[in-house]
Formats: structure tokens, C-alpha cells, sequence
């Protein structure tokens, strides 16, 4: 694999957004060193490296952060590019502004309702954030079909690309609501092509790569529920 510099990755292995990175990278080829990090009890390296959010991921590249998961991933397509290397954007630029767009509707939209269903505290509760939730990964089914051309993935070809990384790091917090829950999200009866998408893209080396452990995920989960229940419990 190759490398320009020393590339660090500030991450856990649960946060959907150090996983976009770490896939990013992958598709790259490029080496790095992954730091596990505790973001119940956040180290020096950290705050000093994301002074403003305090948050996972952080790129470290020759010695030089770079925070948020969509800036880094774009930091990565454009300093990584040419011969030899995968484009992770796509290269029209109008296809490029759709890709961002939906990306930024993903880390808008469905993180906040994934949030919803896990906060619920009542099934008939949770019920209504999955209906919300299934409402709002409706419109992704003519974004695929849009962005994607008839091929395998959002990025218009047979290989995963920016807008497929957007979404596909959240998968795996999805497949945990399912076991914990019960419930589907991205559903065959109601988004084919998107279930369809979901699969396919679960099966690529670049997720495989970074797959975390679901009962990870799931212990993840628990604590930020107990979290919010003592909060609840304090007003």
C-alpha cells in the first residue's frame, strides 16, 4: 500500500464516520496507523488534535490535522489523485455538487433519526421513529437511481464512490438496530434498489475491511441509552 507521510487515524471502531475515513483510505491504498480512542474519557492527542469538537475521526497527516469526516474524505480524493489512484468523488462537477448534497442529507437527516429510535423509550415510541426513519431513506431510493445510472452503486459505476461511503459507513449501526430492535430500515419491499445497493456494498473489500463487530455496536448502543436515561431520570 502506499503513502505519502506519516497517516494517522484518530477513530473508535463503532463511529460510522471513522469507518468512512478508514474505507476511504482503504480504496486509496493508502497506509496509516489507527488509534482506538475513548470518547467517554477523550485523550490529550485528541483535544489537542480537534481542539473545537473534541470528536472522532481525525486524519493526522504529517503531523497536520484534518477533522470531519467529509473534509478529511475530500482531503484524502484530492491529495491522493492521479495515476494509480481510485477517484472517490466523481469528476463532473455537477455530479460531484449531487453527491455532496446527498451526502450532507445523510449525515443531516438519517443520523438524527437512527438518534431518535435508539433514544425511544417506549416501543410505540420507537415505532413512530422507525415510520420517520423509513421516511426519510425514501428519497435515497430515486437518488440510486439517479446518481447511479444503472449501475452497482451511487458512484455511476461498478465501484463504490463518495456517496456510497456517505452512506454505506452507516450501515452497520442499521444492521445493530435490527438485532437490538428488531426493525429494518433500509427495506426490499419498500427501497429495492436500495436494499439491493446495501448488499452489494456490505460485500466490498473496503467494507469488509473495516466491518466493527455488531455486539460492539450494540454495547456502543447500550451505554449511550443508559447515558440518556440517567439525564432523563435528572430533570
Amino acid at each position: 500500500m502506499g503513502g505519502q507521510g506519516d497517516v494517522t487515524v484518530l477513530g473508535t471502531v463503532v463511529s460510522p464516520f471513522a469507518l468512512r475515513v478508514n474505507m476511504a483510505l482503504y480504496l486509496k491504498g493508502v497506509s496509516y496507523e489507527y488509534l482506538e480512542q475513548n470518547v467517554f474519557d477523550k485523550g490529550e492527542l485528541l483535544v489537542a488534535s480537534n481542539p473545537v469538537h473534541k470528536k472522532v475521526p481525525v486524519l493526522i497527516h504529517g503531523g497536520k490535522p484534518v477533522c470531519e469526516s467529509v473534509a478529511i474524505v475530500q482531503y484524502v480524493d484530492e491529495f491522493w489523485s492521479g495515476a494509480g489512484f481510485t477517484s472517490i468523488l466523481p469528476a463532473d462537477p455537477y455530479d460531484r455538487a449531487v453527491a455532496r448534497f446527498w451526502a450532507a442529507y445523510v449525515d443531516d437527516k438519517l443520523v438524527a433519526a437512527v438518534l431518535g429510535i435508539l433514544r425511544a423509550a417506549t416501543e410505540e415510541e420507537r415505532d413512530e421513529k422507525v415510520e420517520a426513519t423509513h421516511a426519510v431513506v425514501a428519497p435515497m431510493e430515486e437518488a440510486f437511481a439517479a446518481c447511479s445510472k444503472g449501475k452497482a452503486f451511487f458512484s455511476g459505476g461498478d465501484s463504490v464512490g463518495y456517496l456510497d461511503l456517505a452512506l454505506g459507513c452507516h450501515l452497520f449501526w442499521l444492521e445493530a438496530l435490527r438485532s437490538m430492535f428488531g426493525v429494518t430500515i433500509i427495506d426490499a419491499g419498500r427501497t429495492p434498489q436500495l436494499a439491493a445497493w446495501a448488499e452489494r456494498f456490505l460485500d466490498t473489500k473496503a467494507a469488509k475491511e473495516v466491518t466493527p463487530p455488531t455486539n460492539s455496536v450494540e454495547e456502543y448502543a447500550g451505554k449511550l441509552r443508559a447515558i440518556w436515561a440517567v439525564a432523563a431520570a435528572a430533570k
